[in-house]
């Protein structure tokens, strides 16, 4: 694996400063779309995308 490969710390540091870009761009993204989404329309669409991802991994995990 990579962290078998090479020095932990560049590891280390690479997979953090990813994760803190990925939260800064998801951060930036949900704000936008907050000024501009109504209320509303933001509940149903996660509602609707908790049970995709929720009947996915059912479906998922019946299949084994």
């Amino acid at each position: 694996t990579l962290a078998t490969n090479h020095p932990w710390f560049g590891i280390w540091l690479g997979s953090t400063l990813g994760m803190v870009a990925a939260d800064g761009l998801a951060i930036a993204v949900g704000r936008v779309l907050g000024k501009r989404l109504p209320e509303r329309a933001v509940k149903i669409g996660a509602s609707v995308a908790f049970f995709i991802f929720g009947a996915l991994l059912i479906a998922e995990g019946v299949r084994g």
